[in-house]
């Protein structure tokens, strides 16, 4: 719990046996300035896994829930229905971490912290952070930047990372009105905010090493598909500002 409200964790996991269960493990064992656990739910969302990753993170002590079309975006908004299902209020927050252990989760409270002081959103900054050597690949550290420069052109917005290790208020994130089911997730999130005037705070994490071959950067195509994802959410919402703007334009 943090300042009275439940932290709900959302993890989507495609295939990530061999790490799900240390992430699920690691979260639990986090506990605040009291010694009191600090996260109150752990929901793993299984996409259409071809591995063990659903019993590993039960095992570990996760809720699981099953998402058969493949998706990030689709598995973070099935796990996100548990949350809602489960009685979470307003004022919870909802805490975002991969299944890779590509971060390291004793940072949460750094990600906790801004919101004590009324952030809405908070993004974790890898650019800013700490890395282990391989820990981004170099098709990840330049779409990120294209991706965040974008948005630093197009919003006005010191946006510099679209890292999914971020935590935001069940209420804020209600507003945003989330659609995304694939990799432009992380990105709509933030222009959502953007539009919707929502405290928006970056602080700096570290970047490990993932444990196994990313389905995103390990490969060509995954690279090519994410960045699509990204750069297509970047134009569309653009688009879709544009056409509101013109519309109020002619019709004060």
């Amino acid at each position: 719990m943090f300042n009275g409200a439940r932290v709900w964790v959302v993890i989507p996991a495609l295939d990530e046996a061999p790490s799900v269960g240390l992430v699920v493990t690691e979260l639990w064992a986090l506990t605040d300035a009291a010694g009191k656990a600090l996260v109150d739910h752990i929901i793993v969302c299984d996409n259409n896994s071809r591995d063990a990753t659903a019993a590993v993170a039960q095992d570990a002590g996760a809720t699981v829930v099953s998402e058969s079309r493949r998706g990030y975006g689709a598995a973070c908004l099935r796990a996100l229905r548990r949350v809602r299902s489960g009685g979470a209020k307003e004022n919870d927050v909802v805490l975002f971490v991969d299944a890779d252990h590509s971060v390291d989760v004793s940072e949460v409270p750094a990600l906790l912290a801004p919101l004590a002081d009324g952030a809405d959103l908070v993004i974790g900054n890898r650019v800013a952070g700490a890395r282990e050597p391989g820990a981004l690949s170099p098709q990840q550290e330049f779409g990120n930047w294209l991706s965040s420069a974008l948005i630093r052109l197009l919003w006005r917005c010191d946006v510099n990372d679209l890292g999914p290790f971020r935590t935001i208020r069940v209420g804020a994130l209600d507003r945003l009105a989330m659609q995304d089911r694939a990799f432009g997730w992380t990105c709509e999130m933030q222009l959502r905010a953007i539009q919707h005037g929502l405290s928006m705070v970056e602080v700096p994490v570290s970047s490990l090493k993932r444990i196994g071959r990313s389905k995103i950067s390990g490969t060509l195509l995954g690279s090519l598909r994410a960045g699509r994802g990204i750069l297509g959410m970047v134009a569309a919402i653009w688009w879709e500002q544009r056409r509101m703007m013109r519309r109020h334009e002619y019709h004060p």
